[in-house]
């Protein structure tokens, strides 16, 4: 057991300090991800060392249950794409620069309207995207209006990781911690739907509270003749009302998908490739040109595939030497408390492990011994992510954005804020959670 926890610490500690110094290495145009591959070198010292055999691991990988990565996996990648396309066909860029071009009124009203905006794009859709499409016209028009962009940009970065514990798909952190359990879209969203507001709200009066002073501030009119975003705005309707429509048909068989009898998974797959061929045939037929699905296939982000499969093999190996069990007897108590325990225990963890990593080991942990301890890592891998940076990797992603238009955001002030709206939008989520299981 000794040299199992040693390898799988070491790995985990290598990977946060590549996370914290440089995530990616350009190669030509392409960034190639250096955090993956530590996990991959640590799966691999596990195999070659004998901490786990080739044949767990298959077994593991294919076998036919609700904790199998490669279901998780494509679940989420099939969402992200329907999300990626909706935003490559301009759906989001449009949504953004509406709120800041004609919104008028002050500071507050914008900040209300742009953080009801977010939450509402990130529970049908993906925090990630949401994230990475609003936060380069935040700062642009902070910057022509003269204002500053810490409120709106902390409002949006809280709003998305928040609301996104709303539904299962939400994040990919509850697509796994959800799919160990085998819980349907319907059971998820019955005992989710309260933590996520009594979280969403505390957020959202806690930004308030702290920002009171920006908010009250006048904003000046920024001209609407440019767009704020970096591309033209909806230039082809036709495959934005499409990918609308394979969104909304996806959700809602997801809501039914314990009736028809259908696993998640395989429906996201569907109206994945629905889309894909959709976009493929109205382009030979209609553009006469490939828009855009390739270059939102491209945008994948494919670098969770062997992040999560090595993940996941270091975990089997804790479990195989009897780690997780042992952490699992210490951990689990059998009641309410487990959820507000679990709860901590993960938000803490995420920022040790990333919310990804820590979800995969935490399945583990839990192993369906305690719904209120499953729901309540849910809660912690959302809110967590908003602590510190290393939280998940969006929150590098949004630091790195910042960077490149001129807005400081130092470590220590990211802990300060993050800590400050992360605790009570933690403690009200979980409270919630206690009223409904």
């Amino acid at each position: 057991m000794t040299l199992t926890v040693c390898i799988a610490s070491i790995t985990v500690a290598i990977m946060i300090a590549i996370v914290l110094i440089k995530p990616y290495i350009k190669i030509g145009t392409h960034k190639l991800g250096l955090y993956w591959v530590v996990c991959f070198v640590g799966a691999l010292v596990m195999l070659l060392t004998g901490r786990i055999s080739l044949q767990k691991v298959f077994e593991g990988i294919t076998a036919n249950t609700s904790v199998n990565p490669l279901k998780i996996l494509t679940l989420f990648l099939s969402m992200t794409l329907l999300s990626v396309y909706l935003g490559d066909a301009g759906f989001f860029d449009y949504v953004a620069d509406s709120v800041f071009l004609k919104t008028k009124g002050g500071a507050l009203k914008l900040f209300l309207i742009l953080y009801a905006v977010v939450s509402i794009l990130t529970v049908f859709t993906s925090n990630d995207v949401i994230i990475l499409t609003f936060t380069p016209p935040i700062c642009i028009f902070a910057k022509k209006a003269k204002i500053s962009p810490l409120p709106f940009l902390i409002g949006e970065f809280v709003a998305a990781n928040t609301w996104s514990m709303m539904l299962i798909i939400g994040n990919p952190t509850n697509v796994y911690l959800a799919g160990s359990a085998g819980l349907t879209f319907t059971e998820y969203l019955s005992v989710m739907w309260l933590p996520a507001i009594a979280g969403g709200i505390t957020g959202l009066a806690v930004i308030i509270l702290l920002f009171r002073k920006q908010l009250l501030a006048p904003v000046s009119r920024v001209a609407e003749e440019k767009p704020l975003s970096k591309h033209k705005l909806v230039k082809h309707k036709t495959p934005l009302i499409s990918a609308l429509i394979h969104l909304i048909l996806c959700i809602i068989l997801l809501a039914i998908s314990d009736v028809i009898g259908v696993e998640m998974w395989l429906i996201c797959l569907i109206l994945a490739l629905s889309l894909t061929t959709f976009d493929v045939v109205y382009d030979l037929i209609v553009e006469k040109t490939a828009y855009p699905v390739w270059r939102s296939i491209k945008k994948e982000p494919y670098e969770l595939i062997p992040f999560v499969l090595s993940m996941f093999i270091i975990v089997l190996a804790l479990k195989e030497c009897g780690f997780t069990d042992l952490l699992s007897d210490l951990l689990i108590g059998g009641n309410k408390l487990d959820g507000i325990k679990f709860g901590a225990l993960s938000a803490l963890s995420a920022n040790l492990l990333n919310n990804i990593p820590m979800s995969v080991l935490f399945e583990r942990i839990i192993a369906s011994k305690s719904i209120p301890a499953l729901y309540g890592a849910i809660i912690g891998s959302n809110v967590g992510a908003f602590i510190t940076p290393v939280g998940a990797l969006a929150g590098i992603m949004w630091n790195k954005i910042l960077g490149e238009y001129g807005v400081k955001l130092p470590f220590i002030k990211f802990i300060a804020y993050g800590s400050a709206v992360a605790i009570p939008t933690l403690l009200a989520s979980l409270g919630a959670l206690t009223l409904i299981i």
